[in-house]
């Protein structure tokens, strides 16, 4: 029961905190957000794990949806699973700022990414790429690189 209380007073922090963030972009990709519930459900289900990952991102004023669901497509099947390649292309292509780091975001916890890219690093495989992925932002490849809590 603690555990639920402390994740529902998580998620109403990030939810709350979030109504401060300034808009993104007029161009809008739809994309499933997520709603408290989903905060919750995702801190509890995930209790106790971080991950780490690394994506490319190609945003909707780089390429529009169908165009950058193909090239990522093409850049998946040249990365295969090899972390070195994938930070080369992350660096050569993606637009957010994390490119530079190759694409790395750091370690996060569940409910702390958008919903179709949290529920990838919480649930795919460790060591594979994955995607293309669509979320609000664009569309991703993302490469967990490490998970921890895991039973």
């Amino acid at each position: 029961m603690n555990r639920f209380l402390l994740a529902l007073l998580s998620a109403l922090l990030i939810v709350s905190t979030s109504a401060f963030a300034p808009s993104v972009s007029s161009v809008r990709v739809p994309t499933q957000q997520y709603s408290l519930l989903d905060t919750v459900s995702s801190m509890y289900n995930n209790w106790g794990k971080k991950a780490n990952a690394s994506h490319i991102l190609f945003k909707p004023s780089q390429f529009d949806e169908d165009a950058a669901k193909a090239k990522l497509t093409e850049m998946k099947a040249e990365i295969g699973n090899d972390p070195e390649k994938f930070a080369a292309a992350a660096k050569e292509w993606s637009g957010c700022p994390s490119a530079k780091d190759g694409g790395s975001l750091g370690e996060f916890g569940p409910g702390m990414m958008v919903k179709n890219f949290d529920d990838v690093c919480f649930s795919e495989e460790v060591g594979v790429v994955q995607g293309p992925i669509s979320t609000q932002f664009g569309e991703h490849l993302i490469l967990i690189t490490s998970r921890t809590g895991e039973e």
